[in-house]
């Protein structure tokens, strides 16, 4: 039995996507994403705390977020953490972890783009939120 490694995240992508495709013709798509959290302090004063996330996409996953996702739009993501580990030039041990993504979700609207006013298409998401924000009890 495997242990569980499992993480979804809401965030607005930080810089164009950057994809390749292998020796074996598999696409990976390889993108960042800022994540925000917001709060008021004990004196009412609004906080912020922004969280960065690189993320790996194989496959038709990082192929349909390369060709739609840009600067600036926000996207969900499903996946799993992945530790990679290197030595540097110097010798030195190194590591950092990334989101391999395995799923996703467009979020916002089709010309939602938070840096310019571009229409570029974004392909009708396959299973449309039902819910309205009238229908949150809270």
């Amino acid at each position: 039995m495997s242990d569980l490694n499992k993480v979804m995240l809401i965030g607005r992508l930080t810089r164009e996507v950057d994809s390749s495709v292998t020796k074996s013709g598999t696409t990976v798509a390889k993108f960042s994403i800022a994540n925000n959290k917001t709060w008021k302090d004990k004196e009412g004063n609004k906080q912020e705390e922004v969280s960065f996330f690189n993320c790996t996409a194989w496959g038709k996953v990082g192929e349909i977020i390369a060709q739609y996702m840009t600067k600036g739009k926000q996207i969900q993501i499903t996946g799993r953490l992945k530790q990679n580990t290197w030595d540097d030039k110097d010798g030195n041990k190194r590591s950092a972890i990334d989101v391999v993504v395995e799923d996703f979700q467009f979020i916002g609207s089709k010309n939602d783009n938070s840096n310019d006013n571009q229409s570029d298409p974004i392909p009708n998401d396959p299973e449309p939120n039902p819910f309205s924000d009238d229908d949150i009890p809270f």
